[in-house]
């Protein structure tokens, strides 16, 4: 079940239109769409005092790479956050990794993909093509940090940032 913060969020993000992944034709508007998108969700988490990615991808488009933080106990905890877009997509939504926190939660999968197959993928599949990358984070990371950063800190699984909020 999605709350009622995530729903009002999930309602400001745009949904986006070109059913195109990075080998077809309409990958570039599809790309365009992406990034209007993500800057609308960083603009809005900036707005409400709640940023808690930053992001960026390679000319192509199709890989993502930057960090993710969470806020528990007063302490941040930043990790590596990275992605590449599948051939299939938006078919298939990306798998995002956490490589730093590979086999400390048996909520991830090899290599720190993130768990996102009971609850985020079967809403992606009924969402296609309108979801995209900002979606993915809003409703496949976010999620999961919020439910295993708390576990894992107070685990000793994880370190906060040297420089705590």
């Amino acid at each position: 079940m999605i709350d009622n913060r995530t729903k009002e969020t999930l309602q400001k993000i745009p949904l986006l239109t070109e059913k195109a992944g990075p080998r077809d034709e309409g990958w570039e508007k599809r790309l365009k769409e992406e990034y209007a998108a993500l800057i609308k969700y960083v603009k809005l988490n900036k707005d409400t005092d709640s940023s808690w990615f930053s992001i960026q991808s390679n000319k192509q488009g199709t890989k993502w790479f930057g960090k993710c933080w969470y806020i528990h106990n007063l302490l941040k905890y930043e990790f590596g956050v990275e992605f590449d877009i599948p051939v299939t997509y938006p078919v298939t939504a990306p798998e995002i990794q956490i490589p730093e926190l590979d086999g400390k939660t048996p909520k991830m999968y090899k290599g720190g993909k993130i768990c996102q197959t009971v609850h985020f993928n079967p809403l992606w599949s009924r969402n296609v093509p309108h979801f995209g990358i900002a979606h993915s984070l809003a409703l496949g990371l976010a999620p999961w940090l919020a439910a295993e950063i708390p576990v894992l800190a107070e685990k000793g699984l994880v370190r906060a940032k040297e420089n705590d909020v």
